[in-house]
């Protein structure tokens, strides 16, 4: 596909670009109204191409843990009534959704307590339609969300099924407070970036966790702020580890994103994501 019309769609997925001037310009790139409208379908999320991980040995739940507001959130872990490491896993601008609750159970079947909080707890929750769900991002708060995703470190020692030890991996606008919770969560041990945006250079030295950063080579917005983060880094003599995968665009690891996911991509810094968690929390 024409990366140009790749790019179009990252824009409109992440700027203030209408559905009226997306459409426009599709409809220019690919030369007409019907060729536009063919394109769609190829370009917009359907959960139903996605990877579905099998439950059987998995406890799920959904439950609620006080932020500044309600927060609901999704909860795998192994059946075996143990203490495990946790995982906070954060969902891209769309919210809690099919996608992200079942890279929720793959990290619960690498053997730990995964929780997926929903950002747009305070506004109800996720809505079914995506361009509703993104639009809802715009309403939020960005402290009160940022303290609402902090909260669920408190939640967490409530649970009999959590040892102490916490972590966190974000895709996306997630990525980018998997960096946050890293400048402001002292306790958390390891921090996990899909394509998120980098914290501000001045925050790094806060950073107590060790970070693994995942990075799409056609990925200019998010890549744009790569060097800066990573002389910060190097800097504060932060433990990080970043992965640059070449030809491949933002949202690779999304396997409900037909022509952005990268199978072989993602399954490699899902491998390494898991590989890392396994040496800084077990």
């Amino acid at each position: 596909m024409d990366q140009r019309i790749i790019n179009l769609y990252d824009e409109y997925t992440h700027k203030p670009l209408s559905r009226k001037d997306f459409l426009h310009r599709l409809t220019l790139l690919t030369g007409s109204s019907a060729a536009a409208m063919a394109m769609l379908p190829l370009l917009e999320i359907n959960y139903s191409n996605g990877v579905v991980t099998d439950q059987e040995d998995l406890f799920t739940e959904h439950i609620t843990y006080s932020g500044k507001t309600e927060m609901q959130a999704y909860v795998a872990r192994p059946k075996e009534e143990k203490k495990y490491a946790a995982v906070v896993v954060i969902h891209e601008n769309r919210g809690l959704n099919s996608h992200i609750e079942d890279v929720t159970r793959r990290a619960a079947k690498a053997g730990y307590l995964a929780i997926a909080p929903n950002a747009l707890s305070p506004l109800g929750g996720t809505p079914p339609n995506e361009d509703d769900a993104r639009a809802k991002f715009q309403q939020l708060d960005a402290t009160e969300t940022l303290q609402n995703f902090i909260k669920v470190f408190d939640y967490l020692p409530t649970r009999k099924d959590c040892n102490g030890k916490w972590g966190s991996v974000g895709f996306c606008w997630g990525g980018g407070m998997s960096n946050d919770l890293a400048v402001n969560v002292p306790s958390l041990k390891a921090a996990v970036a899909f394509y998120g945006r980098q914290p501000a250079a001045a925050d790094v030295p806060k950073i107590k966790a060790a970070v693994q950063l995942h990075y799409a080579g056609l990925d200019e917005r998010i890549d744009a702020g790569i060097p800066a983060y990573e002389e910060a880094l190097k800097k504060a003599g932060t433990t990080y580890e970043l992965y640059m995968y070449d030809g491949v665009n933002h949202a690779f690891h999304n396997d409900t994103a037909p022509t952005r996911y990268n199978e072989a991509a993602a399954k490699l810094a899902w491998q390494r994501t898991i590989e890392f968690f396994g040496k800084y929390l077990k």
